[in-house]
């Protein structure tokens, strides 16, 4: 029993005092070298101690021998491995030994460091307890009370908020966006090296930065944007009602004219606009004034006068015309420029309007319309002319032939008042005093003597009495004299109006004399009642 208690035993007592042994191994190997003659008895011995385990182990029941095994682990397996590393440790220990004691304490040290590292992970021997304490938000700050739905959360886990702050994004956003998954930051390494795919031009769109995002071209519907700016006049106000305001075709200029009896010229740079000129008509109110199609002249007309002025601007002159032979009219007030330059259409009485070569200012031709001609335009190649009567029909004249090409009636429109071609020939704009305001396709008109409508605008509740398409065909303003700041402007082709203009909250427009686009439809113009030409900047469009 006492061979059995020591093959039972003898295995792991060895492992424990592993390092002990190893010690007394290390210091009493160079007696060995000194004396070779007991290490062959030493070997003798430990030969005999494994056979008599053995013979023991022999006579042992298989399920016993297993049992040990399980429990102390394989006798034989733990002593190969022990001397193993006895011997691995001895070697090097041989090839340094030079009568040092740091040298022999630096081969303790590592056969130390080997053992440790076949020990079993230990369990930690202490735990931190605030490692594990939650950290509590404070959730009555500035920036967290709006997320407390009652008192009971005035302080929350961090979890909790965690939860909190993802449930007020999915609730918004509807579902974790793709670019927020995992899943999507392998996917983009996966694509990067794949060529001519959609995928990769989506990655790399992501994972750049840059001005991708650029202003469309066309005019977007809904809200314009739109800046105040000073008034075009303010350099020179008027003491009067404004009748006339109007950009110069290629210069950066605009003229206003009224009652006060002057013509001025601005410079439009939308912070000073200073004064370039103005002129003094002695007993003229001006009731119209236009520019040439040159932009070198300014045409302007009076309440009851049959005279009425060319300023010419190049040389300063102010040229009066007082009669043109073939011309019997009272009065001389509405009238119209042609686009090129070649004419001068006035409104008679009675439906008559009269054509006025514009060089020479001969009397051309008339034309005669049913009713009274209450408002005329020429169309952009100024082949045609467009004449709104009093009895709500509409004519289309030839300019060379002056006949009568088609005519036909505005829808629901009782009495004309105003009508306007858009500048791309596309769009007839016809306004009616019942405020009502009928926007049609220029073929249309042409076709059949009752067409419909594109579009009824009905956003004015007084008169329509002034209409402009802007430059570019996109806007259509429609104003009315008869109330204060009755002004829309409609957006092209979705005729629909721009929401955040006129800002109803400041009555600033009053009644709306006239309006005028710029060239290219950078700034837009109104003349009020009050003697201010009313400067916005339109910023969608870059150019004057």
């Amino acid at each position: 029993m006492e061979a059995v208690a020591g093959a039972r035993y003898g295995s792991p007592v060895r492992r424990k005092r592993g390092r002990k042994e190893q010690r007394d191994a290390d210091a009493g190997r160079g007696a060995v070298r000194e004396g070779d003659a007991s290490a062959p008895a030493h070997d003798l011995t430990e030969e005999a101690r494994r056979a008599r385990h053995l013979a023991v182990l022999a006579e042992k029941p298989a399920a016993e021998r297993g049992l040990e095994e399980l429990l102390f682990g394989d006798t034989q397996e733990g002593e190969g491995l022990l001397r193993r590393l006895q011997g691995h440790s001895s070697e090097q220990c041989d090839e340094g030994v030079s009568g040092n004691l740091l040298e022999e304490e630096s081969c303790d040290s590592e056969t130390d460091d080997e053992t440790d590292n076949f020990l079993p992970s230990k369990k930690p021997a202490w735990v931190d307890e605030d490692d594990e304490a939650e950290e509590i938000i404070d959730m009555t700050h500035r920036h967290r009370k709006n997320m407390m739905k009652s008192a009971a959360e005035r302080k929350i886990t961090k979890e909790k908020l965690h939860r909190k702050l993802q449930e007020e994004f999915q609730s918004v956003m509807g579902a974790t966006p793709s670019w927020a998954q995992r899943t999507m930051k392998t996917n983009i390494r996966k694509t990067k090296h794949e060529d001519d795919s959609e995928e990769d031009e989506d990655t790399d769109l992501l994972c750049k930065t840059g001005n991708f995002v650029t202003t469309s071209e066309s005019l977007p519907r809904g809200i314009l944007q739109i800046k105040n700016c000073l008034h075009a006049n303010n350099d020179r106000p008027s003491n009067a009602k404004l009748t006339t305001v109007q950009f110069h075709h290629s210069a950066q200029v605009v003229m206003t004219a009224g009652l006060d009896q002057s013509v001025s010229l601005f410079q439009v740079d939308g912070k000073t606009n200073p004064k370039i000129q103005s002129i003094y008509l002695q007993k003229f109110p001006v009731y119209k004034a236009r520019f040439s199609a040159d932009g070198e002249q300014v045409i302007a007309t009076s309440l009851r006068e049959k005279l009425f002025y060319v300023y010419d601007m190049m040389g300063g002159k102010i040229i009066p015309v007082n009669r043109i032979r073939g011309l019997e009219e009272r009065f001389v007030r509405k009238f119209e420029v042609s686009p090129d330059g070649s004419f001068l259409l006035i409104s008679g009485l009675s439906g008559y309007q009269h054509l006025i070569a514009m060089k020479t200012k001969e009397f051309v031709g008339s034309m005669k319309i049913n009713g009274r001609a209450t408002a005329s335009a020429f169309s952009p190649d100024s082949s045609k002319i467009y004449t709104h009567s009093d009895e709500g029909e509409v004519f289309i004249w030839d300019v060379k032939s002056r006949r009568c090409l088609s005519r036909f009636t505005d829808e629901g429109c009782l009495r004309g008042t105003c009508i306007a071609v858009s500048k791309n020939g596309q769009y007839v704009a016809c306004g009616s005093r019942s405020g009502v305001v009928n926007v049609y396709a220029h073929d249309d008109c042409l076709r059949g003597t009752n067409p419909k409508p594109l579009k009824a605008i009905m956003n004015l509740v007084t008169a329509a009495t002034s209409l402009s398409f802007n430059p570019t065909s996109e806007i259509l303003a429609i104003a009315s004299k008869k109330t204060d700041d009755a002004v829309k402007l409609v957006h092209i082709p979705s005729f629909t109006v721009f929401s955040n203009f006129p800002v109803t909250k400041k009555k600033r427009i009053c009644l709306t004399q006239s309006m005028d686009f710029s060239p290219r439809s950078g700034f837009f113009s109104i003349a009020n009642n009050k003697g201010k030409a009313l400067l916005y900047r339109l910023k969608h469009y870059s150019d004057f």
